[in-house]
């Protein structure tokens, strides 16, 4: 029976101070707590609802497919993947990886709502569509089948809001607000307006909207952006007694954490019992941006997040206890009939070109077009890494590779360190490469990648173990590489290779990958028995 392996590490911690939903500092013994980050790994934009005493969150995950994922948690501690919004974007052959890319592009800051029984996601890529720029999807299961509901214009960093008299509307960019119409199939025409005026202590950018209501009152949640000496980021809210106000705003949190620089970009959400979570994100270099929880504490009508003095905390109360263990990050032994929802294709996937069937207990990685380089290969397959250490192995069958191919397993991003084993004429040889890519900024177009290869050595086998260690510990995003021929004895390869963050590019943390492509012919296949998470 082949190993199916999840470790999931709890903190059981024996005394130590913490904070409750309140703010207030008390202790705790032998107790399992949120740790922050909530959910260290790459799960950016975050909106979050609550329904009933189940929540549920959706990130920005750009151009991987399928998109929008949804998660679900009962205690903000335990998350796990329960669908996408939609299997493929079709607007462009970009999401094809043809005539250019949607590398950092795709699928932004999605708004999450919940009305009269239904889910409601609003979305806009930031890459032009034929249909219209923003998508209105809608389900009744969010774990369930996703309907598109109307195309309209681009709305940047958008929420969507429905008010209690069942009007709806979308608030976008720095302050813009529409109403639509009742049916959500597009804008009322003169609508429009800006709710209020850039104040002089906003000197960067002012997005990242997020709109709630709370006792009458109307919150507008933003990332501040503040261009001064010794400042970064910051969450400030607006608030009004009618949505097209007028508005008054102050700072709710301004807190660095964990070695790291300013946070913000997020929602608050309530618990049952009526206490308020603050969830926003931070830039952890090579791992992408994580997610923070912290308490809310109401003050003058103001949702402050943080501690007693503002900050994020180490660990905040679990909303449940002795809920499941529960991941959005999972090892996998394809058995199954279907794909694990824990896994993203990078770009549109060619369909035919993989299997779970075709050998059952394997998944069947196969060419379908020739491509010079990693960045262009179809059907690379990918997971989050996760800190703040993690250690991943993989076992690929490599019998069928035919020349010209390469297949392997990848610390994957705009720069990327790979295990790469390519095969020329017959020979099989297993690499420790370093790749780069550069994009054009309009279409990014590859204009060019480079390949770098720190070692070799020559292979006679025809299976292999592959595996990546990343170290996400603060300052460090080091990703090591081995490789087994038996599964238990490990030999190092190449160097440690630094991970790293370019919004300019990619606009993710580094994923595991998955590749397998041609660079002269297609037909071969690779078929990949295992991954393995710990």
């Amino acid at each position: 029976m082949k190993r199916f392996v999840l470790v999931v590490i709890l903190s059981l911690v024996v005394c130590f101070v913490t904070v409750d939903a309140a703010g207030k500092r008390s202790s705790s013994s032998n107790g399992v707590f949120v740790e922050n980050p909530m959910l260290w790994a790459d799960v950016p934009d975050p909106d979050i609802i609550r329904v009933g005493d189940t929540y549920y969150l959706v990130s920005t995950t750009m151009h991987l497919m399928p998109g929008a994922p949804i998660m679900r948690s009962k205690d903000l501690k335990n998350w796990e993947t329960i669908g996408y919004v939609y299997d493929r974007l079709t607007d462009s052959p970009k999401y094809d990886l043809q005539e250019g890319t949607v590398y950092g592009r795709g699928q932004w800051a999605t708004s999450l709502k919940y009305h009269n029984g239904r889910f409601y996601v609003l979305f806009a890529p930031n890459e032009r569509g034929a249909m219209g720029d923003t998508y209105i999807y809608s389900a009744e299961d969010p774990a369930g089948e996703w309907t598109l509901v109307s195309r309209m214009r681009h709305f940047h960093d958008c929420s969507l809001f429905f008010d209690d008299d069942n009007r709806v509307y979308v608030v976008y960019g720095t302050g813009e607000l529409m109403e639509l119409k009742p049916d959500l199939s597009d804008v009322i025409e003169g609508s429009h307006m800006q709710i209020f005026q850039r104040e002089a202590d906003e000197t960067g950018l002012l997005e990242g909207s997020r709109v709630i209501k709370h006792n009458g009152r109307y919150y507008l949640l933003m990332i501040s952006h503040v261009y001064a000496p010794g400042r970064h980021r910051r969450e400030v809210c607006y608030r009004a007694n009618d949505i097209h106000g007028p508005y008054e705003k102050t700072t709710i949190l301004e807190s660095d954490f964990g070695g790291f620089s300013y946070l913000a970009q997020g929602t608050i959400v309530d618990s049952p019992d009526g206490d308020w979570y603050g969830i926003m994100f931070q830039d952890r270099g090579g791992v992408g941006r994580v997610l923070t929880l912290s308490p809310v504490r109401w003050i003058d009508g103001w949702p402050m997040l943080g501690d007693e003095m503002g900050r994020v905390p180490d660990k905040v109360r679990p909303l449940v206890s002795g809920q499941p263990e529960k991941s959005i990050i999972c090892s996998d032994d394809f058995s199954a009939e279907k794909l694990g929802l824990h896994w993203q294709w990078n770009h549109n996937p060619v369909n035919t070109a993989w299997s779970l069937t075709e050998r059952p207990g394997f998944l069947r990685l196969k060419t379908s077009r020739v491509v010079p380089n990693l960045y262009l290969a179809p059907n690379t397959l990918t997971q989050r890494m996760k800190g703040p250490k993690c250690s991943a192995v993989v076992v690929l069958g490599l019998s069928h590779m035919k020349a010209g191919d390469r297949a392997g397993f990848a610390a994957f991003n705009d720069e990327t360190g790979a295990l790469m084993i390519k095969k020329d004429g017959k020979k099989l040889t297993l690499c420790a490469a370093e790749l780069s890519v550069k994009l054009s900024q309009r279409d990014k177009v590859v204009e060019d990648a480079t390949e770098k290869i720190i070692e070799s050595i020559p292979l006679n086998t025809n299976k292999i173990w592959l595996r990546i260690d990343g170290n996400f510990v603060p300052r460090t995003d080091i990703a090591t590489f081995y490789y087994s021929l038996d599964g238990e004895n490990w030999q190092k390869m190449g160097n440690d290779y630094r991970m790293r963050f370019d919004w300019q590019r990619f606009f993710m943390g580094s994923k595991y990958a998955l590749f397998n492509f041609a660079t002269q012919k297609t037909g071969g296949y690779v078929d990949v028995d295992s991954f393995t998470i710990e």
